[in-house]
């Protein structure tokens, strides 16, 4: 991860200890190493430990601190694991939360789905993080300060044929970021949210998003003109981390590259104007 620069940002999380959730790859991987960089101790979880041991070992290259925690997140051991090793790392402070475990896979139309497929996308998309933030938050209401970051999706404010369960639940993050942090904001704890698209990750990369389209007409899609690169994610989940963001609290923020804004609004293939239609194959 070559984006990784303990130079950008020094100090802004200095002394912090930051969890994290699904923070080996994509925009896990992303805001654990841009966490690290702005000065945070690391607490990462993931699933896949090859890619786990590669970002600490990222991190820890770059002079950063971390601390993995291998697991599924789904599993309440792999939850209450993650809580005691970030408590052992600065004797039970905890500054920062990033819930950030999602996944993100066409379900098929919904009257074809039932109760397994509900059940599973409930448990990766929303259950663990209620489990995580009821396991962590503690700490950060006992100290009175914390910033806990959910990760959604721009999918959960519009429609999406065959994933109206994933945008569910993921409506479902918005809400429980908006909720509590009305919940614990005299507690001193601030709740965010960012809600990615088009973000160029293991999970999703471009070549399969694009499915052998021109990538010159991605400007015609994107207003900002490309897809998102992990660390476009990670540097918004730190300024909301941070003091930067200190009077910040129960929004969710689109890190989209305009494309909510746009809201199926395309530049026209010949660049005379817009328009709502497909415009190219």
């Amino acid at each position: 991860m070559a984006f990784m620069n303990t130079d950008e940002d020094p100090g802004l999380l200095d002394g912090q200890v930051a969890v994290i959730t699904g923070g080996a790859a994509g925009i896990g991987g992303g805001a654990s190493r841009r966490l690290a960089a702005a000065g945070a101790t690391v607490v990462v979880n993931d699933i896949d430990p090859d890619l786990l041991t590669a970002a600490v070992t990222d991190i820890q290259a770059a002079g950063g601190a971390a601390l993995a925690v291998p697991g599924d997140i789904r599993r309440p051991e792999t939850v209450t694991a993650l809580a005691e090793a970030a408590g052992s790392v600065a004797e039970g402070r905890i500054d920062v939360l990033v819930n950030n475990v999602g996944d993100y896979r066409p379900n098929g139309r919904f009257l074809k789905t039932g109760p397994d497929e509900w059940n599973a996308l409930y448990a990766v998309n929303f259950e663990h993080v209620l489990r995580t933030t009821r396991a962590i938050a503690p700490a950060m209401v006992e100290r009175r300060s914390g910033s806990i970051v959910n990760v959604s999706t721009v999918e959960a404010f519009r429609g999406i044929p065959a994933n109206a369960v994933y945008s569910a639940y993921n409506a479902a993050v918005n809400a429980f970021t908006r909720s509590l942090a009305v919940e614990l904001g005299r507690d001193g704890v601030r709740v965010n949210a960012i809600a990615p698209d088009l973000a160029d990750t293991l999970q999703t990369p471009a070549a399969s998003m694009l499915r052998g389209r021109d990538p010159e007409m991605i400007g015609h899609w994107v207003p900002l003109g490309r897809f998102g690169a992990p660390e476009d994610y990670g540097d918004v989940v730190v300024f909301l981390a941070s003091a930067m963001a200190r009077f910040v609290t129960g929004h969710v923020i689109p890190v989209d590259g305009g494309t909510l804004a746009a809201s199926g609004w395309f530049l026209r293939s010949d660049g005379r104007g817009w328009t709502n239609l497909p415009d190219a194959p």
